[in-house]
């Protein structure tokens, strides 16, 4: 990278990280149960929800009961059950159409990542009706409190009920981009282990290690602070801990109930330091090719670890130690090679893997294009690659170590 652009990227950052302490970030409330929901939108004088899920969500009946719980009480129920993998521009309009048509105001997004992304996008379309998506894509463009939003997650990964980003997918282009405001963090979250007892064990390790890459890419940043340094430590350990019992035996309350608070850490932590490159290359994947989100990120995240070198390692051996991985007797550079076939063990033994074969060779120069220009120069990477850089990760994503 030459040295006007990185030092444009440098000072983007720095001053992101100056303002950090007076920016309205806000922690969702944690709510218990169906009752506690039901009555925050009863104070709140709310009359007609709007249910965005997805099919799969719904044909397992996991929303049977808050469904019962809100009509019971005489609420207005409406639901969405299109959301995507992905969601689209479409989707969201689909969504919207339904919103407005019953008058809804207020949100319970139920299920993963993906349905909350919809949701939250649905709110921003809701109160910013001159603009397109395309038009919020970035920072601060949606500017108007959003109907009021209660995240329910079915996965303990992305952490979307604590962030202010919406990631969504245009209809016609396939380009994938993230619309950041504070309007757009949850006001509520329901954090219900049981919810997440039933999910296949694809969906527990990929969602599971999605929530590990919040957690490092937001420690080995440049924009961190004490309460986001430690939750991701916090986050790190309890996911070593935990994700593969998880995934071994998916009525083990216990483990799953220490990931779902792990993704609440992780998704605190970046949402205020932000991600990185692994982001960045799992968002172009998914656009161009609809790759699974957590799944890209769990393969890719070893790869660009190691491309940062040396720069991380001392990081990498803090995050070891508190996670209990090695003590401090072991070299720094021995830690972080260490952390990094963690990660790469936990793929294989939960059958992720180390390529990701979507990938067409002839797309790459185009994909590094893409995730160059989404991660400079606002992701506060330890590293800044160039294109080239970044083509030279995809190339060993598809074809393997």
């Amino acid at each position: 990278m030459n040295i006007f652009k990185k030092a444009y990227c440098r000072a983007y950052q720095i001053c992101m990280r100056a303002i950090l302490p007076i920016l309205p970030y806000r922690e969702p409330k944690i709510l218990k149960d169906y009752a506690e929901l039901v009555k925050i939108l009863k104070d709140n004088n709310k009359k007609s929800v709007l249910l965005v899920t997805d099919k799969g969500v719904r044909g397992l009946g996991l929303t049977k009961g808050l469904e019962e719980s809100l009509s019971g009480a005489g609420l207005d129920l409406c639901v969405f059950d299109e959301t995507v993998a992905n969601p689209t521009t479409a989707n969201v309009e689909q969504a919207l159409e339904i919103f407005l048509k019953n008058q809804c105001d207020c949100l319970v997004a139920f299920g993963g990542g993906s349905v909350m992304d919809c949701a939250k996008a649905v709110g921003a379309r809701a109160v910013q009706p001159k603009k397109s998506l395309q038009q919020m894509k970035g920072i601060l463009k949606v500017r108007k409190k959003i109907p009021l939003l209660v995240a329910v997650p079915t996965t303990a990964g992305t952490g979307s009920e604590t962030t202010l980003a919406a990631v969504i997918t245009d209809s016609e282009t396939r380009h994938k981009y993230a619309i950041n405001d504070f309007p757009l963090i949850p006001s509520f979250a329901l954090l219900d282990a049981n919810l997440t007892t039933g999910l296949p064990k694809r969906i527990t390790s990929t969602t599971g290690m999605d929530a590990l890459t919040h957690a490092v890419e937001a420690y080995i940043g440049r924009s961190t602070t004490k309460s986001t340094r430690a939750d991701a430590l916090l986050a790190t350990k309890l996911i070593f801990e935990n994700l593969e019992a998880a995934f071994e035996d998916g009525a083990n309350h216990v483990a799953r109930a220490k990931m779902l608070h792990a993704a609440y850490l992780a998704g605190l932590a970046f949402t205020k330091s932000y991600v990185g490159y692994v982001h960045a290359i799992a968002h172009s994947l998914g656009g161009k090719y609809n790759v699974a989100h957590g799944y890209a990120n769990a393969v890719i995240l070893p790869y660009v670890l190691k491309k940062y070198g040396k720069k991380i390692h001392k990081k990498l051996w803090k995050m070891g130690v508190f996670a209990g991985l090695f003590d401090k007797s072991t070299p720094i550079d021995v830690g972080a090679k260490l952390f990094i076939e963690k990660i790469a063990n936990m793929n294989k033994n939960m059958e992720i893997g180390n390529t990701i074969a979507e990938i067409n060779e002839k797309d790459i120069p185009n994909l590094a294009k893409t995730a160059e220009k989404e991660a400079n120069p606002l992701y506060p990477v330890p590293v800044l690659f160039t294109e080239k850089q970044l083509e030279e990760i995809f190339y060993s994503v598809k074809r393997g170590f």
